[in-house]
């Protein structure tokens, strides 16, 4: 009947792939992401069991890697080592080895694809023999501030070596000003603080600490002393507004998808550069799913980078980011 219909049809907008492609609002691009990669010698280098298509690379493998993705287009790349057991230690000395295997990573790949942005991990859960991020005391529990000693150290040699951005993920109390002190003292006024500012005490993280190998040092220990709660968001308010004023640069929300609500508040609040890392139980669910057929593989992680970003990820890690710059470079064929 005349006068019957809707006066406004949103569905007009829907109806075609070239209105969609016009009006959407959200658009992911290869440089939005950052590859997150391991890096071990000898017998430790190879496929990740608990994380299918990921590899632990060779030096050499770590070169052919970076060049492949300058071509398709990541700008940057996050290094994640692999310490032999014997190299570990309850003080993690090797951290601050400036032969270690990250300077030397970081060497060859600023060798290999000198326009790829290094970031580098600081925490020492890869280097002690108790799994933890820090230093313990004499009654076990982490030491804030023996620990905070180490990380600066740890950032500064980094840095020297020639990372572009240090990116500490070890939630200690105050260490952002005291690496920020050190890199200015030094005269590396350029190198980028990258700030785990948000990263949550979850379960989502366990095929990462298999991947590195700190979950067998880790035992049934747990980081909740440390990390935060996930049931708590002002928090993550307050220690993303610590961070910054104590000169982080940037600012990252960990885990990604599950904490959506998280990402969308720390943009709106403080409007700065926002990570999120779309962590290792994340990827491997999602690769779990697809092997059994039961989620499309493709269509999920796009939806999923698209839902990051449109919540207010400037920045993705993630590990199908070459992947995902693959397919996004065929959509645009």
């Amino acid at each position: 009947m005349l006068g019957a219909f809707p006066k406004t049809r949103p569905r007009r907008l829907r109806q075609a792939p070239f209105i969609r492609e016009l009006v959407r609002e959200t658009r992911v691009s290869p440089g939005n992401l950052v590859q997150p990669l391991f890096v071990a010698e000898g017998a430790l280098a190879g496929p990740i069991a608990a994380m299918p298509g990921c590899t632990r690379l060779t030096l050499e493998a770590l070169a052919l890697e970076a060049r492949r993705l300058v071509e398709l287009g990541i700008p940057a790349i996050a290094l994640f080592p692999v310490i032999p057991q014997a190299l570990k230690s309850d003080r993690g000395e090797e951290a601050l080895n400036p032969d270690g295997l990250v300077p030397r990573a970081i060497a060859v790949v600023k060798a290999a694809a000198p326009t790829l942005g290094v970031i580098v991990d600081i925490a020492l859960d890869p280097y002690t023999t108790h799994g933890h991020d820090g230093l313990l005391d004499a009654n076990g529990a982490v030491d804030n501030d023996a620990t905070v000693e180490v990380l600066r150290k740890q950032a500064l040699a980094y840095a020297r070596a020639g990372a572009d951005v240090v990116a500490p993920s070890d939630m200690m109390d105050g260490r952002i000003g005291e690496i920020r002190r050190v890199l200015e003292r030094d005269g590396l006024h350029d190198v980028l603080i990258l700030s785990y500012a948000a990263k949550y005490a979850s379960a989502f993280y366990g095929p990462f600490r298999d991947a590195v190998g700190s979950s067998a040092n880790l035992g049934k220990s747990g980081k909740q002393t440390y990390q935060m709660d996930p049931a708590n968001t002002d928090e993550a308010l307050r220690e993303v507004a610590l961070d910054l004023a104590e000169g982080a640069d940037m600012v990252m929300v960990k885990p990604g998808m599950p904490y959506l609500d998280i990402i969308r508040r720390v943009k709106t609040e403080f409007g700065v550069p926002v990570a999120a890392y779309q962590v290792s139980g994340e990827y491997s669910m999602m690769k779990a799913a697809a092997a059994q057929g039961m989620l499309d593989e493709r269509a999920v992680l796009m939806e999923a980078l698209t839902c990051l970003h449109r919540g207010g990820a400037d920045i993705i890690f993630t590990y199908y980011a070459a992947q995902a710059a693959e397919w996004l470079r065929e959509q645009t064929r």
